[in-house]
């Protein structure tokens, strides 16, 4: 027989007017990190064993993991999400910014374009994953939302502080230089894979947008036109 401390609703002590006793909400199955890891690395392995992301199912993934479909349906709703989580893991990771700097953190989001396109082309897989993913327009899409629009912001930002730190002229469109620090990157990054990718590239796109485009001239009284020749 239970005694009464092991059943509350038969407790002398209590007031039997304070309703039933309060218990401790149910909480879900809490997340298993080492579930999650085995997932990602089991899209991994898959990958890199030439699997396509047109030919992944979430049976063969949580097979590969070892864990049951309900695990993987839990973290994720399907495997396009979760094929957007395996990138951002093997992707370097974003670099930490001071939130109040403007120039300096403009170099370190720069820097970090510039490794992430290191890592693509040393790496066959990132390069694939790349490959696969832009021929799925929703997938895509979705990587642009949560991935490339929240890294443009960043940037954004850090423009606006540089121009409010007086780093940067304040009569100009910020977007317009933001566009203008961004693209040598990009082309750089993404359009010219054949293109070199120096340690101070970051630096000499800063340096040489703030010093500007046209020539230095040595004389001021010299112009672009040629000067008339006196009559003989």
């Amino acid at each position: 027989m239970r005694q009464a401390a092991q059943n509350p609703a038969q407790d002398p002590g209590r007031d039997p007017a304070a309703g039933p006793p309060c218990q401790e909400p149910r909480r879900g199955r809490p997340r298993s990190a080492a579930a999650e890891r085995a997932i990602l690395d089991a899209v991994l392995e898959l990958l890199e064993s030439g699997e396509t992301l047109d030919g992944l199912s979430i049976e063969r993934v949580a097979r590969t993991a070892g864990v049951g479909k309900a695990t993987i349906y839990r973290r994720w709703s399907g495997k396009e999400e979760l094929f957007l989580d395996v990138l951002r893991d093997i992707e370097p990771d974003d670099p930490t910014v001071s939130g109040t700097a403007g120039l300096d953190d403009l170099r370190l989001m720069l820097e970090s374009m510039r490794t992430r396109s290191v890592a693509q082309r040393s790496s066959a897989l990132l390069h694939n994953v790349f490959v696969q993913m832009k021929k799925h327009p929703r997938l895509w899409t979705e990587y642009q939302s949560t991935v490339l629009a929240p890294r443009r912001a960043a940037m954004l930002a850090a423009v606006q502080r540089a121009v409010d730190a007086g780093e940067l002229r304040g009569d100009l469109d910020v977007e317009l230089m933001n566009d203008l620090f961004l693209g040598p990157m990009l082309v750089r990054t993404v359009h010219r894979p054949e293109a070199p990718l120096p340690e101070d590239l970051a630096d000499r796109i800063i340096r040489t947008l703030l010093q500007g485009l046209a020539p230095h001239s040595t004389n001021p009284q010299v112009t672009a036109t040629k000067p008339t020749p006196a009559p003989v």
